[in-house]
């Protein structure tokens, strides 16, 4: 039966045993690699990092299954190693993809770089265009992969479309919900098969650890953990108890940094040395009414095209005093970074700033933003 608690009650409670080990309010960490075996069991049968079925870890599984309204999850050393070990899980030699998205880079990277290798083929489609999916299908699809809120470019595809495709179509779907998060956007809800995550973006929180997560249906969690357990690639049991311990201010960090990323996106787009701005929650962004539709919020990821091109997205990072220049996002402190954008849409073309919200006071963002445009060259002519 599903949790019906509010999110914020399941980012503290959901997944936790009462009690907990010794009676601890927190779970433990549990840094043991040999646990013993009931006598006549085999080894499978034993809690086993590699494995990760650790009990550290399988507490992170449960809270994880929780937060996102599935049956199971699993937890893997990255967001890539997410991403990666659901596509071996689904995909075989031979096989086709269709992914709906201006991925992530590192997505992205892998497709081009190794899926052939993998004897994968795959085509990249427009998330919001149905009839590109339907163009897209072959005898050998197998999967179609998404992604909830697109990095950089913030766009926002037809999702629960496209969860219904893959279902009419016996594909399984899949989709990266790490700019979302379960708070803003719960994909199983509307039908996706396995859910992934950055962990090491807003579900940890804190910039100071590396891991992704899986979500789904036990059965499919189960052929995601066996291919997990033979490359080796599961979550430290340390790192576990971190980011079981982050996902319980989940629900407050993302809610402040939407309203941060709401402030600054509305002060870039009414300034006159922006270009253009991404950001859902902007009345003007080409998806806004499928976002307002579908989410919760709108996300922490603004991203920006300075007028003047690099010169002018050169001196506006220079000229910030609060966000640190510096990749990633999703953390407790704002981040900036610069992007090179080719062929993009929706003006956004060309050198870019991706502006990720941390919990800081909006009015002092505001205001850093503020001074920081005034020191673009378009705002100097």
């Amino acid at each position: 039966m599903s949790d019906t608690r509010r999110f914020a009650t399941l980012a503290v409670h959901g997944g936790e045993p009462r009690p907990a080990a010794g009676g601890s309010v927190v779970f433990p960490v549990f840094q043991g690699t040999v646990f013993e075996t009931d006598p006549g069991g085999g080894v499978g049968d034993a809690p086993y990092s590699r494995l990760g079925t650790n009990p550290t870890q399988r507490h992170l599984h449960r809270r994880l299954a929780a937060l996102e309204g599935a049956e199971a999850a699993v937890a893997t050393a990255s967001g890539m190693g997410a991403i990666t070990t659901a596509l071996h899980s689904v995909l075989a030699t031979g096989d086709h993809l269709i992914a709906a998205g201006d991925f992530y880079g590192g997505t992205l990277q892998f497709l081009t770089e190794h899926a052939a290798r993998l004897g994968w083929s795959f085509d990249l489609v427009d998330p919001g265009d149905p009839d590109a999916w339907r163009r897209a299908l072959r005898p050998s699809t197998k999967a179609l992969l998404t992604e909830s809120i697109t990095n950089p470019l913030t766009a926002v595809g037809d999702l629960a479309g496209a969860a219904r495709f893959a279902r009419e179509h016996g594909l399984t779907s899949l989709i990266d919900n790490t700019l979302a998060t379960p708070v803003v956007f719960r994909p199983h809800a509307v039908g996706f098969d396995l859910v992934c995550h950055s962990a090491t973006k807003a579900l940890n929180g804190h910039s100071d650890l590396t891991a992704g997560a899986v979500t789904g249906s036990r059965e499919r969690i189960a052929r995601v953990a066996a291919v997990l357990g033979s490359y080796g690639a599961s979550l430290d049991p340390h790192a576990a108890f971190l980011l079981a311990r982050g996902l319980k201010t989940l629900a407050l960090r993302v809610q402040r940094q939407n309203e941060n990323a709401q402030a600054v996106a509305e002060l870039l787009a009414a300034h006159a040395a922006v270009a253009a701005v991404r950001y859902p929650g902007l009345p003007q962004h080409p998806d806004h009414r499928r976002a307002a539709a579908l989410f919760d919020g709108f996300g922490s990821v603004v991203t920006f095209r300075p007028v003047g091109g690099a010169p002018a997205a050169e001196a506006i990072v220079k000229a910030l005093r609060l966000p640190y220049a510096a990749p990633s996002l999703g953390g407790v402190e704002s981040l900036v970074t610069r992007l090179r954008l080719d062929g993009a849409a929706h003006g956004m073309s060309g050198e870019v700033v991706r502006f990720s919200a941390g919990i800081e006071a909006a009015e002092d963002l505001v205001e850093d933003f503020a001074q920081a445009l005034a020191q673009s060259p378009a705002a100097l002519v």
